[in-house]
């Protein structure tokens, strides 16, 4: 999969990107942000398997952010099943040397519109920690909308703390 932004691509991982997913993904300024499931330290063995994982996971949900062909941050959607198979959840991260640019921004759009064209979803959804009002600004600038604050719904490095529960609905109507 490939989508072209102005700012860079979306697109499939590469068995190639393994440095450059290792380079970037060991930054604690990254791991503070994401789910205890993304290692840190990270390195090269967490890269290779993350991208042999993803490359064979169908279907294809998980993807590398690229700017000049340089895997530089990831985004991802979970679909659910049953009856909530009309959902999924998002999520994504970027190096922070490309903080500021509106690369992320770009990349949540058109993973958002796939996911939606991809997988006939009405809804897709994130729930940043409420500290990161970087990653809310994001999702408000790509249409995501407030839903909600979880309180005292996460723990990371050992803090308590809420979470913002954003969504991006498709209209009914439309």
């Amino acid at each position: 999969m490939q989508l072209k932004l102005s700012t860079g691509d979306v697109r499939s991982w590469r068995t190639s990107d393994v440095d450059s997913l290792a380079a970037h993904a060991n930054n604690r300024n990254i791991w503070l942000n994401l789910r205890d499931a993304f290692p840190h330290p990270y390195t090269k063995t967490n890269a290779r398997d993350y991208i042999r994982a993803t490359r064979h996971r169908v279907p294809e949900t998980s993807f590398a952010i690229a700017v000049d062909d340089q895997a530089v941050g990831g985004i991802g959607f979970v679909l659910h099943p049953d009856v909530e198979r009309v959902s999924a959840e998002i999520g994504y991260w970027l190096a922070e040397p490309f903080w500021g640019r509106g690369i992320t921004t770009d990349a949540l759009r058109a993973v958002t519109k796939y996911a939606i064209e991809s997988h006939g979803l009405t809804r897709i959804y994130a729930v940043p920690f409420a500290w990161n009002v970087a990653s809310c600004r994001v999702l408000e600038k790509a249409g995501y909308v407030l839903e909600g604050r979880l309180r005292n719904s996460a723990i990371k490095d050992g803090r308590l703390t809420d979470q913002m529960q954003y969504a991006f609905v498709v209209d009914s109507a439309g």
